[in-house]
């Protein structure tokens, strides 16, 4: 990762270390899986660690797992498995994709289809 001034940005910790190195969250879940955080007084806070502390403030709004991943420079595998961990423990909200068991809507297919055709 670089800076603006072009130096390389290095990571305070290994990422993997947060999760005790685990790449894989405890259930599937998809990147575009959607994530909103739960309301917390404010002195709950302090029992969080610093990425989950982050998490919290991002999902204040509804975001993706992919957009967390992003936001927070680690990978995406990191990201799942923080995620996973607080779903767990009720701070956080998954709303999973429906996607019918994997078939695809071909009415939405359709509608991106004609769109591509347009340009």
């Amino acid at each position: 990762m670089r800076d603006r001034d072009g130096s390389e940005d290095e990571p305070l910790f290994r990422p993997y270390a947060v999760t005790g190195g685990r790449s894989e969250p405890r259930y599937h879940m998809a990147m575009e899986t959607l994530v909103s955080s739960v309301t917390l007084k404010s002195n709950d806070y302090a029992l969080l660690s610093p990425e989950q502390e982050s998490i919290m403030m991002l999902c204040r709004s509804v975001r993706s797992v992919a957009e967390i991943s992003a936001l927070l420079r680690v990978p995406l595998g990191v990201a799942r498995v923080l995620i996973a961990d607080m779903a767990d423990e009720g701070l956080v909200r998954l709303h999973m994709p429906q996607l019918n068991q994997g078939q695809p809507d071909l009415n939405l297919l359709e509608r991106v289809l004609s769109g591509l055709r347009r340009l």
